[in-house]
């Protein structure tokens, strides 16, 4: 393969057009240390450059830190290896290097496939040549992965776990309360503000909470949850904007939001708490589905409170399986005369 088809050699040209002038200015005397020091920095400023052509593509922020490793730990490769061309025959031979989980691999091939499309569509990678990485094969997943999730009782001792004397733990249950009463990403939480929360029909609901890939959806919240939110923000005295801020070590409240990692860590906190040292912050947004659909609740609208664009995703996530048992057509209540 011809070197001006890597779209990694094409935006190290214009990373290296950028570094001329620095290059005439260098010092004399240690020419040779600060070429190589510039030479490094060029490829440092290359490698972001090309990740970035993927991440700003991207509207999820999860998915732009996932990709980001992604083609990172590809770039290093690369590197230990003589720094190939991107040509399908370089991806797959680096597929055989990964180890993992098939979840975890596929998405570093995801994010491979990535910058093989968006190098073509800015004109830097041959069609043909991205369209043979884009076919590399992932790793095949047998079976359906279910996850973690809470049962009821699990559940209700996780919320009673945070001490509500204390602002902190009246802000934790509050947030406890709404991943696990309306199935909320952690970063739906960071960003869930006042103007969310309104009555709809006599209840309270979520509304225009923007979830992953920007899809806009409401979503209704149990009553319990709702004063959890009002037992928090009365006793923080905040009314308008973010609900839930961060707290500082020394108990008063900030004015930003806390961090979606920040509530990975709240969660794991208190799964700890109960002796579940496991518990993700997923896994409550798990907990919220398969305890809805425990309780009688349509798959559908189990798949519009969590924002599934297809049934079928929410099927999977819950690892439903067709009942010849117990059948949808035993419940008809028909009988031929």
């Amino acid at each position: 393969m011809n070197e001006e088809s890597d779209p990694i050699v094409e935006i190290l040209r214009l990373a290296y057009r950028r570094g001329v002038a620095i290059r005439r200015a260098q010092i004399k005397g240690d020419a040779m240390n600060t070429e190589l020091a510039t030479t490094t920095d060029l490829l440092l400023q290359t490698e972001r450059a090309t990740i970035e052509l993927v991440t700003n593509s991207l509207t999820s922020e999860h998915s732009k830190r996932a990709y980001e490793k992604a083609l990172t730990d590809f770039f290093k490769w690369r590197e230990e290896n003589s720094n190939p061309p991107l040509t399908k025959a370089t991806v797959q031979q680096y597929r055989q290097t990964l180890t993992g989980s098939p979840a975890s691999i596929n998405l570093k091939m995801s994010a491979i496939r990535k910058l093989a499309l968006e190098a073509s569509d800015n004109g830097l990678l041959d069609a043909q040549i991205a369209n043979g990485v884009r076919h590399v094969s992932g790793v095949s997943s047998h079976g359906v992965r279910s996850g973690n999730w809470l049962t009821k009782q699990q559940a209700q001792k996780l919320l009673t776990a945070p001490n509500v004397e204390t602002l902190k733990g009246l802000r934790d249950r509050a947030i406890l309360a709404v991943m696990i009463g309306a199935g909320l990403r952690r970063s739906e939480v960071a960003n869930l503000t006042f103007d969310h929360v309104q009555q709809r029909d006599s209840r309270w609901v979520i509304v225009d909470m923007i979830g992953k890939g920007n899809h806009v959806r409401t979503v209704p919240i149990p009553s319990w949850a709702k004063l959890a939110i009002d037992e928090w923000t009365t006793s923080a005295n905040i009314h308008s904007d973010l609900i839930f801020r961060a707290i500082h070590k020394g108990g008063y409240i900030k004015h930003e939001s806390i961090t979606p990692q920040g509530i990975r860590d709240i969660v794991k906190y208190y799964g700890e708490m109960i002796g579940m040292s496991e518990l993700a912050a997923h896994d409550l947004r798990r907990s919220f589905a398969k305890l809805a659909h425990k309780g009688g609740s349509g798959l559908d609208q189990i798949q519009l409170s969590l924002g599934h664009l297809s049934i079928k995703t929410t099927e999977k996530y819950l690892g439903v399986a067709q009942n010849l048992t117990d059948a949808p057509c035993d419940h008809l209540g028909l009988i031929l005369e």
